[in-house]
């Protein structure tokens, strides 16, 4: 099932996407904004990555998708958890041109719907690099998540540490901003 927001298109990731996922799976710039660890990708390992998605797994990978531009980014939802009904959510845009169009704040505010009203999740959760404020802001003040907490020193970035921004969004959150800002009716 694909998922609408109002100027992107969440959808299955395809082999045809490979190419441009390799290049920014390699872009240093893209990377030093991301959690997690990231070491230099082959098409090898980016082709093994692509076999290992699974429509029935409890990590699910969509592109991001406009009709003008094609694939823009990708946003997941993971570590889904049923009995809790919660889970991980986190997005990259590619192309640095894309941001500050809107394009990220429809992606999430199209995943917020999909995980609350179309998976009954309660909860989603996220995680952001202190000096990502672009990113915290999105989620902060566009999209109703609430920053939850603050890691300290947990990422190590060119020789300096740096805190993690504890980021969440439940579904009375999600339904209040809903009401309050009209997202899908204006």
């Amino acid at each position: 099932m694909n998922v609408r927001g109002k100027k992107v298109l969440l959808r299955a990731i395809e082999e045809k996407d490979l190419e441009l996922l390799h290049k920014w799976a390699n872009d240093p710039e893209i990377n030093y904004m991301l959690g997690g660890w990231h070491f230099p990708t082959s098409i090898k390992d980016q082709n093994k990555w692509f076999e290992s998605l699974n429509v029935s797994s409890l990590n699910q990978r969509f592109a991001i998708e406009t009709e003008e531009l094609g694939l823009i980014g990708t946003i997941n939802i993971v570590d889904i958890n049923w009995k809790d009904r919660r889970a991980f959510t986190g997005m990259l845009l590619g192309d640095k041109e894309m941001r500050g169009k809107g394009y990220g704040v429809d992606a999430i505010m199209a995943m917020n719907r999909y995980a609350f009203e179309e998976l009954g999740l309660q909860r989603l959760d996220g995680t952001m690099i202190a000096y990502n404020e672009a990113s915290i802001n999105v989620y902060t003040k566009k999209c109703g998540w609430v920053i939850e907490g603050v890691k300290k020193m947990a990422y190590f970035r060119k020789n300096a540490w740096w805190d993690e921004v504890v980021v969440g969004i439940t579904l009375d959150d999600y339904s209040k901003l809903i009401v309050d800002c009209d997202y899908w009716n204006k």
